[in-house]
């Protein structure tokens, strides 16, 4: 069935995959992003939305929020230039008073200023923040909205050509949150720095425009070694997670697949494989760190010598032109604020970029028109229809493979109220007739009749009401049962839920469930058997009552007893109905009226049963033939305590809850036209269960804090590293204290005699050019060697964790929280912010001690009095430091975390985008999705506010502490407690090292993250593993003979501890060389099987071979078979004993299909 699209649904569904793993893994986000880069940087010209057209979707609210935040952020960035105006009358009132008395007469006029603009700038700060952020969260929030309700709104076809599931969740979870920030606060931000640097310029050009044209020499120097910076390090940023996505991969690879790689022993094989990727994300990471070093070293000695030139020509000025200290001081800090403030802009012009590029696909796909549109009202609706279904000369090829086709010239009648069953083999074209009914496609050529009216004559939303479909894989959403039933009719009162659930044989298991109808489906504890899931569909497609029912391999994934029971429910509910069966199984069609042979995309007999069978020559009687052999038979999954049985439903049910692949049983594994089967079992998150990936760190709060102590044992081999990092980093720490220094030095130089200005001048000029050099080795040093000593450990706890992971038992794999994905991002976002405890924060320390002494020591130096004060106010501006740097990395980070929970429902809804658009429920998800989101977006809104308050509080205090220390300076000074150059060392001496330690600590890496990251490391170092692949202890036989013996066995899986698999379980299996088939031929249809037997059947020779089957064909020549019910060994013995028991457990097995086979 599958085979005409297997090609390309094995490169879906491996896409799909790698999708939702890297979804799960932190570095996705920049990983896509570097492919969105790569795309924008090929089609660079139409690759991008214009700015502007990001706001196209704002209401006036929106729009009144957008002119309040322009206006605050104007006022806020005026706040800046105002300031070095009043910074420098406050100069000029101590130089020019520092003989006479009236000094706090004059000073305080000024300082009243000072208030004034604390007050304007907190209220535009916040009016800034709040309005842009809350603008932002809203329009994105519609963004999102209408994106995933553009998607569902789309036929089949695109999912097949342009688009998957992980692409779509990546989209509505990465890039809306790359458009929020180009359109959120970070337009509030750029328009504040341009205000500030336009603002600037002009209080320069005023105030001494000479002086300001010799100072813009620098800028541009500035402006490139800023840009360089931040392009530099973003680009190694992504180098270094790209690098580190091979890594990723092994694991993903090695976890996806444990079973095989512990039973092949090729752990050590995983590790050095690991360790060899390892190697490169390290050279990364030292790169990344010296970049960032080498970027920050150049930037600060550009300004150091920018400071240098600006004194010696402000001296020249105030000599020659009559400028006072005051004026050079206000130009040169003016000029400076609106410097920097154009090399802060830089990560706001990138967010643009990434927006815009971000915005382009999304906008794309929202104004794309589907050829076949469920939300379009026109077309036919009838009273209702009869059923009679006719494809007449059907030419069809599917879009994402055109040049091959599927069907060529088919024609089919199917009379109303007939059962008809398609068969042939895989790839014959079967389940394309269903798509076809459905109107997933519309053919190329020839055309499909319901009733004589042309399918696309009718409005789509109401034949598609008249159509049930029953597929092969039953898509359950992450909802309760109840809630999935319900999908197949609005407004379901819970007695029709019921009634269908008898009707589908489903309400006995239900009732049996710990919550009835409201068990949640996709959660941890419920674990459904195929046979389960499948009634639920059914249950779902009566409740419908359609008019025609279409069966697409309904009961293929299931075990023989399940089989009967879902069949049975079919066969109710086919009466009087239009039935379309596509089955593999023969004996699943016998009875049905009509059966029709498609071979290569034509119809090549067509008759009932025994008609077809008189032509022995025929395409049926060949089918027939070839699955004589293969009767198949499956161990039971129906009952509870028999589901718990069937290694088959315990697989699948690990693998559902480790996400690792979309497992497709029967014979359409990863088939295109119904590509994403992981969503039935992705994420195990039912609709009120969070993400484990998310909750693993709350889930970690348990485990006792790593000391430490013990972490610092881990970098111990780089010592000598860290030591020398710390040198650097002192010297690095006093850089800015030394700075304040000079400046209130320079301050005093404009006030004294020409002949004395001219020298100091030259000789404070060139301090600040060795200060410049002084960090332009420092800070580059100290990056470096932390960076070593932080990638080391990097890597050595990665290597650590994988390999203790590797050798885990199995069942450890079993639990939804170590799925490949989670373990994935535990060892690359953990291992990461790990490196944070140790290197990080003690070059941190460091830094900020010496940053600090030297700053007190200075200022105690001083002046001690003055000192005091004004380190009482500090923290204030300490304050302001950090809330504004922490700004500038932008307050949306926590967006994605907090949408995922939505994600998930548009994660289901696309991957099932076939069962939505069949049971029109496109409305059903978006009402869902928005009750998601409300949470989300209030918080957000929520956060705008307060992080408004938190800015524009700081500016406040920020020119408060100026004004007050100032009016006491001025106190001291007349009471000649003080001189002039005192007041300002100690201002600035102080200023200067809180600005050092704020910035440094906005770097600081957040440290609670890293201590629950910790803590999920050292827990998965710290535990045994119960079944040590790598333990050396214990017997090792010089020859193995093969005997196997199992003695009284009683087993329960750990991970579903309530249900019993085995129980008392003895036997034994004699020698010949051991080889475990489990179910190796089960996926397979009859041709390929034959095959696949053969080559087992040649490996089993002399060997100890120990089968697992469903398929009876596949075991009946083995010396002993032993039947397996409810846990214990039932019967054992050749297939020709057990065969002739009377009424014996295998026989009956045997049996329940040769009743359904011997034809």
């Amino acid at each position: 069935m599958g085979g005409e699209n297997s090609v390309d649904g094995k490169e879906k569904s491996k896409s799909d995959d790698e999708a939702t793993t890297s979804e799960n893994q932190g570095e996705a986000k920049t990983v896509n992003g570097e492919k969105e880069d790569q795309k924008v940087k090929k089609n660079e010209k139409q690759e991008t939305v214009p700015f502007h057209k990001l706001f196209y979707f704002a209401d006036s609210t929106d729009i009144l929020l957008m002119v309040a935040g322009t206006i605050g952020a104007i006022g806020n960035g005026m706040g800046l230039p105002l300031m070095t105006l009043l910074f420098g009358q406050m100069i000029n009132s101590f130089g020019a008073n520092q003989q006479n008395s009236n000094v706090v007469d004059e000073v305080s006029k000024v300082a009243l200023k000072f208030v004034y603009l604390a007050i304007g700038s907190g209220v535009s700060a916040f009016l800034q923040v709040s309005c842009w952020m809350v603008t932002g969260e809203r329009q994105a929030a519609r963004i999102r909205g209408l994106y995933l309700k553009t998607i569902l709104r789309q036929d089949v076809a695109f999912f097949d050509r342009e688009t998957n599931t992980g692409e779509v969740v990546g989209r509505m979870s990465g890039d809306t949150v790359l458009i929020q920030d180009a359109m959120g606060e970070k337009v509030g931000k750029f328009i504040q720095l341009v205000a500030t640097f336009i603002g600037g310029y002009v209080v320069a050009f005023i105030k001494g425009w000479l002086l300001t044209v010799v100072m813009l020499s620098t800028l541009p120097l500035l402006v490139v070694a800023g840009a360089a910076m931040a392009i530099g390090i973003s680009k190694m940023a992504s180098m270094g997670q790209a690098a580190y996505a091979k890594a990723a991969h092994v694991v993903e690879q090695t976890i996806g697949s444990i079973r095989t790689v512990a039973s092949f022993t090729g752990e050590k094989q995983a590790v050095s494989d690991y360790d060899k990727h390892l190697v490169e994300a390290y050279k990364s990471g030292l790169q990344e760190g010296s970049m960032e070093g080498f970027g920050l070293g150049t930037m600060m000695l550009f300004i150091f010598c920018g400071y240098s030139l600006a004194v010696w020509f402000g001296a020249k000025m105030v000599m020659e032109k009559g400028y006072n200290g005051g004026t050079v001081i206000n130009v040169i800090v003016a000029v400076l604020t609106a410097s920097m403030s154009l090399g802060q802009a830089s990560p706001s012009l990138s967010a643009f970029a990434a927006g815009q590029a971000a915005a382009y696909k999304m906008f794309q796909t929202i104004e794309r028109k589907p050829e076949i549109d469920s939300y379009d009202p026109s077309g036919k609706t009838l009273e209702d229809i009869q059923g009679d279904i006719v494809l007449r000369d059907v030419c069809f090829s599917y879009p994402s493979r055109p040049e091959e086709l599927i069907f060529n010239g088919l024609s089919l009648h199917i009379p109303s109220g007939t059962t008809a069953a398609l068969v042939g083999e895989s790839g014959s074209g079967k389940s394309t007739v269903i798509s076809l009914i459905e109107r997933f496609y519309d053919p190329q050529a020839g055309e499909v009749l319901i009733d004589g009216i042309n399918l696309k004559e009718f409005q789509l939303r109401w034949i598609r009401g008249k159509i049930g479909l029953v597929s092969q894989e039953p898509v359950l959403f992450a909802s309760s049962i109840r809630e999935n039933i319900a999908y197949g009719k609005e407004g379901a009162t819970t007695e029709e839920i019921k009634a269908s659930t008898e009707l589908a044989n489903a309400a006995k298991f239900i009732d049996k469930l710990p919550q009835g109808l409201d068990t949640m489906v996709g959660e941890h504890g419920v674990q459904l058997s195929g046979g389960q899931k499948q009634r639920i569909a059914i249950a779902r497609a009566i409740l419908k009552d359609p008019r025609i029912l279409l069966l697409d391999e309904a009961t293929s994934a299931l075990d023989a007893e399940s089989e009967r029971v879902v069949q049975e429910a079919l066969d109710r509910i086919m009466v009087n109905r239009t039935t379309v069966v596509v089955a593999h199984r023969l004996s699943t069609v016998r009875n049905a009226e009509m059966i029709a042979v498609i071979h290569r995309g034509k119809m090549v007999e067509q008759g009932t049963h025994l008609e077809l069978l008189k032509d022995p020559e025929g395409a049926y009687s060949q089918l027939v033939r070839l699955q004589q052999v293969n009767k198949e038979s499956k161990e039971s999954a129906d009952h509870q305590s028999k589901n718990e049985l069937s290694s088959e439903s315990f697989r699948q049910s690990s693998q559902r809850k480790s996400l690792q692949r979309s497992i497709s049983r029967g014979s359409s594994i990863g088939n295109s036209s119904r590509h994403s089967f992981n969503v039935s079992f992705g994420l195990p998150t039912g609709v009120n269960a969070p993400d484990p990936d998310h909750e693993r760190f709350e889930a970690k709060e348990e485990v006792p804090e790593v000391p430490l102590l013990r972490l610092a044992t881990l970098n111990k081999p780089e010592i000598p590293v860290l030591l020398i990092g710390c040198l650097a980093a002192v010297g690095n720490g006093v850089i800015f204290p030394i700075f304040g220094v000079l400046l209130s030095s320079v301050i005093k130089t404009f006030y004294e005699p020409f002949h004395e200005m001219r020298k100091d001048s030259r000789f404070w000029s060139l301090m600040f050019v060795v200060l410049g050099l002084a960090s332009f080795f420092m800070i580059p040093a100290r990056a470096y060697f932390f960076s070593v000593a932080g990638s080391k450990l990097i890597q050595r706890i990665r290597l650590m964790c994988f390999e203790k992971v590797v050798n885990m038992e199995v069942g450890w794999f079993d639990e939804p929280d170590n799925s490949s994905g989670t373990i994935g991002a535990r060892l690359s976002a953990d291992a990461a912010s790990v490196r944070a405890l140790v290197g990080d924060a003690l070059g941190l320390l460091v830094n900020n001690i010496a940053c600090a002494l030297a700053g007190l020591i200075i200022a105690f130096v001083a002046s001690w009095q003055l000192a005091l004060i004004v380190l009482v106010l500090l923290p204030l501006v300490g304050i302001n430091g950090y809330v504004s740097v922490k700004f500038m990395k932008g307050f949306s980070a926590d967006a994605k975390v907090m949408y995922e929970e939505a994600s998930q429902v548009a994660n289901d809804a696309v991957g099932s985008i076939r069962t939505v658009a069949s049971f029109c429920a496109e409305d059903k998800v978006m009402e869902l999705y928005r009750k998601k989101c409300e949470g989300p977006m209030k918080s957000g809104i929520r956060q705008g506010v307060i992080s408004g308050s938190g800015f524009g509080i700081s500016f406040f205090f920020m020119f408060c502490v100026y004004a007050t220390s100032f009016y006491a300076g001025a106190r001291l000074m007349k009471a000649g407690k003080a001189t002039f150059s005192d007041v300002f060392r100690v201002f600035f001496a102080l200023t200067m090292a809180a600005i050092g330690v704020s910035q440094s600590s906005s770097f600081a890496p957040d440290s609670s993250k890293a201590k629950s990251a910790a803590a999920s490391i050292f827990g998965i170092i710290d535990r045994k593993s119960k079944i040590d692949p790598s333990d050396e202890s214990g017997r090792t036989l010089d020859t193995v003979r093969g005997d196997i013996e199992i003695c009284h066995v009683s087993f329960k899986y750990p991970s579903r501890p309530d249900v019993q698999i085995f129980r008392d379980l003895s036997l034994a299996i004699h020698s010949g060389k051991i080889l475990l088939l489990d179910e190796a031929t089960s996926a397979l249809d009859a041709e390929s099987e034959r095959v696949v037997q053969d080559a087992l059947d040649k490996v089993m020779v002399n060997r100890t071979t120990v089968v697992v089957a469903h398929r009876l064909s596949t075991i009946k020549n083995a010396d002993v078979i032993a039947v397996v019910k409810n846990g214990v060994i039932v019967e054992k013995g050749r297939h020709e004993t057990l065969i002739n028991v009377k009424d014996g457990f295998y026989a009956s097995l045997v049996q329940l299909h040769t009743s359904a086979s011997t034809v």
